[in-house]
């Protein structure tokens, strides 16, 4: 590790910078679910669209997942395999477009499958409904619950309509976010529960995202039952579509120490942003992890570290160091494939981190670089 911290730390700052043998790490993982229980896999792109590695994801996964109109053009353009979409409505000006990308159309409501359907029969393409099996396995993140009260994702029993299924062969439900298989086996208990009846005349069942696959305590066993048992009790396809599991730890973001001030405690001024680089820090919200540090006062040297940008709760977090920090120090976090380069924005004129790619030799390849033209175009 030291002699890639050392790599890293050499490149112009800000920039992303993902890690092609731990991306590869995590589809070897992905693949070895798919062979021992003949599920697919697709990838969720709304966590992690570096088009530049689809080649390389596509000869292990089935293909994308979308959530409207621009994600499935990317994954049947620079993909070319499977592309399946779910939206909470569909626009009449791109209902058309979307068809001829995707095999697998999945409705939120009957209303939308009423106003589409013969559409969608008429392109010889699959339809799907989303459930919501009412079963919340989250604490602390009503955000990203899409069973939670009111939730305006899925259709919900009261609201299904048994006798209105013409064309419709599969059943999509996504209800986890950075979850294990334990809380997966408990949403299919209330699947059974609440949609029993239909399963047996469906074709395929998608679980949806939120599968922390890769991560090391991952239950995958457990997973592969959740699997077998659906398709073994009503004999389903059975579809995954992870985000997170694709690329989970197989990015950097490196940033530069550009001051040092003091205010209660000291503070370290860098040239990256929560809210523009990594928005998650401040939506979901948690601490990310940096190499070499620790929590605040673990180590002998602690820091707040902020951004340039003039909003005051910009903070990625407190951290602690062996070492003091110095003006011109590199940062390396961790984690930043997922949910970065996909949410990020220019507030306040700040530059977009450059993107790079950290190959399995050692050496680095730069896939994107952006200017002021970037930010002035979005305008």
């Amino acid at each position: 590790m030291t002699e890639k911290l050392e790599k890293l730390r050499s490149l112009p700052t800000p920039c992303y910078v993902i890690d092609e043998e731990r991306l590869r790490g995590n589809l070897e993982i992905l693949r070895g679910v798919q062979e021992r229980t003949g599920a697919k896999i697709l990838l969720a792109q709304k966590a992690f669209s570096c088009y530049h590695l689809y080649p390389m994801i596509g000869e292990y996964l089935d293909g994308t997942a979308c959530s409207g109109l621009y994600e499935a053009r990317l994954g049947y353009e620079k993909m070319g395999r499977e592309n399946h979409v779910f939206s909470a409505a569909y626009r009449e000006s791109e209902i058309d477009e979307i068809i001829s990308y995707c095999g697998h159309i999945i409705f939120n409501s009957f209303a939308q499958l009423d106003k589409y359907r013969d559409r969608v029969l008429a392109a010889g393409k699959k339809i799907g409904l989303r459930i919501n099996p009412e079963c919340s396995t989250q604490e602390g993140h009503e955000i990203y619950d899409p069973c939670s009260p009111a939730s305006r994702l899925g259709i919900t029993r009261r609201n299904f309509r048994s006798d209105d299924l013409r064309g419709v062969t599969g059943l999509h439900f996504h209800t986890l976010c950075e979850q294990n298989s334990d809380d997966l086996e408990k949403t299919l208990d209330a699947v059974e529960e609440k949609f029993g009846d239909v399963l047996p005349d469906m074709e395929w069942i998608n679980f949806g995202g939120g599968h922390h696959i890769t991560r090391e305590d991952y239950d995958i066993p457990r997973l592969e039952r959740c699997i077998k048992r659906m398709q073994e009790r009503y004999g389903l396809e059975v579809w995954l579509e992870p985000g997170e599991a694709i690329a989970l730890n197989a990015g950097y973001l490196v940033t530069e120490v550009l001051d040092l001030i003091e205010n209660d405690m000291p503070i370290a001024i860098l040239d990256t942003s929560a809210a523009c680089h990594m928005p998650d820090v401040l939506e979901m919200p948690y601490r990310p992890p940096l190499i070499g540090s620790g929590e605040n006062g673990e180590k002998r040297y602690s820091y707040r570290l902020g951004s340039q940008t003039c909003l005051a709760g910009d903070v990625i977090g407190e951290y602690s160091f062996d070492e003091p920090l110095n003006i011109g120090d590199k940062l390396v976090f961790g984690d930043m494939a997922i949910y970065s380069m996909v949410k990020n924005n220019t507030f306040n004129g700040m530059p977009l981190p450059a993107i790079m790619l950290l190959k399995a030799d050692g050496t680095i390849s730069q896939f994107r670089t952006f200017a002021y033209e970037d930010f002035r175009s979005r305008l």
